[in-house]
């Protein structure tokens, strides 16, 4: 509503005329008339009678102005003349007030072109001093005629500063919906990895252990009932972090019912799960003592559940290794398996291979927090390695600070 009033503030006469249904020239040709009208009754109250050709010159003032906003120059010009046989002919016939000389020149001063305006004060002066038969005449008319010149520039500045605001308006408000949309975008990454995070890892356990269950349930009851057990526990741990997610989609006031971000001790509980579902998983994580941001530890968190879905659902490893170490300013996640691993090319660094979906959402989740992931195959072409880095304390505050200027 502001840029459009703002816009509005920024038209011509004639366009706001035209919004509210008024034709200009019809405006226009009604002063006009009214000019004519006052010229005519000047000289109708003349002392001295006029032939009929007085009249028509005072008439003749007036006709051009219904094409002023045109061409405001040529009316000026022309009123001008006409005006001069009047002054010439019959001075005392003229208007105390000549309305259609206000109109010529304050359309001049508002409309036209920088020459025009520069040449008709000088035109204005030379013609008052020379056309005008006293010293008080000549006063009164070069302050009726250049208050006019003054008045109609600054309508002009003002309408010029008015553009210029309607144009910041529309840039702001350019720019807002610019921001709005990015902020649309970037939360709906953020959700979208939060989601393939959660369902990725839950639905990649429950599918491999109800795969195993049928195999196990009439030869070793007891490890059946554990594969249920733990595709439940899945499931119920994924109903848990969706809603944390999609908390964000309610209303206010349901944030304090949803559960915290995920910590780094909860991941003893994601490695449970990992070797529920067959592979031997070596877990070292920070020591009780220290105490990281809680984002940092959501991060990593994410990380390592991705890289362990990853290697139940692609690896074909026996064996995981995940070390989550604090090392000065710095958190560093390791993830590794011993499965069958990508050969890398020869042309191609490690830390170049792109991977899927997940593997992306690893090195998004690092840059969101002023670090930086990697993930792919080894070296030696055996298993896969995802390493991260997330600073913490002042160098966290430096590095998310330059992450938030990149993304503005």
């Amino acid at each position: 509503m502001a840029n459009w009033t703002a816009g509005v503030a920024g038209w011509s006469a004639g366009q706001r005329l035209r919004l509210a249904g008024v034709n200009p020239y019809v405006l226009d040709s009604l002063l006009a008339l009214f000019s004519a009208a006052v010229s005519v009754w000047s000289v109708w109250n003349d002392v001295v009678d006029r032939p009929w050709w007085v009249y028509a010159l005072a008439v003749g003032t007036a006709l051009p102005l219904p094409w002023r906003r045109r061409r405001p120059m040529s009316v000026a010009a022309a009123s001008g003349l006409v005006s001069v046989g009047v002054s010439v002919f019959a001075h005392s016939s003229m208007p105390q007030i000549p309305v259609y000389a206000v109109l010529a020149v304050y359309t001049v001063a508002d409309r036209g072109r920088d020459w025009q305006r520069m040449l008709l004060p000088v035109v204005l002066v030379v013609s008052n001093i020379v056309g005008t038969h006293s010293a008080d005449g000549m006063l009164f008319s070069l302050m009726l005629t250049i208050g006019t010149f003054v008045f109609g520039s600054l309508v002009r500045e003002l309408r010029r500063l008015a553009r210029v605001e309607a144009e910041r308006a529309h840039e702001v408000g350019l720019r807002a919906a610019s921001d709005a949309a990015r902020a649309v975008a970037e939360e709906r990454g953020r959700i979208a990895r939060e989601m393939h995070d959660i369902l990725a890892h839950a639905v990649s356990l429950m599918v491999v252990q109800a795969e195993a269950g049928p195999v196990v349930v009439r030869s070793d009851p007891e490890r059946a009932i554990r594969t249920f057990d733990t595709i439940a526990d899945s499931g119920r741990d994924a109903m848990v972090q969706l809603r944390r997610v999609l908390g964000v989609l309610k209303e206010d006031g349901a944030g304090p019912q949803l559960a915290p971000q995920p910590r780094l001790a909860e991941l003893a509980a994601v490695a449970e799960r990992v070797r529920e579902a067959g592979v031997r998983v070596r877990l070292e994580l920070p020591g009780p003592g220290r105490t990281l941001p809680a984002d940092v530890e959501a991060t990593a968190f994410r990380i390592v559940q991705e890289a362990l879905t990853n290697v139940v659902k692609h690896a074909g490893a026996s064996a995981a290794e995940v070390r989550v170490t604090g090392t000065g300013e710095v958190l560093e996640v390791l993830v590794s398996d011993d499965g069958r691993g990508v050969r890398p090319r020869a042309d191609r660094a490690v830390s170049d291979w792109s991977g899927g979906r997940g593997l992306v959402g690893i090195r998004e989740r690092a840059a969101a927090c002023g670090g930086r992931a990697e993930a792919g195959p080894r070296a030696d072409g055996t298993g896969f390695l995802v390493s991260a880095r997330l600073p913490l304390g002042a160098e966290a505050l430096a590095e998310r600070a330059l992450a938030e200027r990149a993304r503005a």
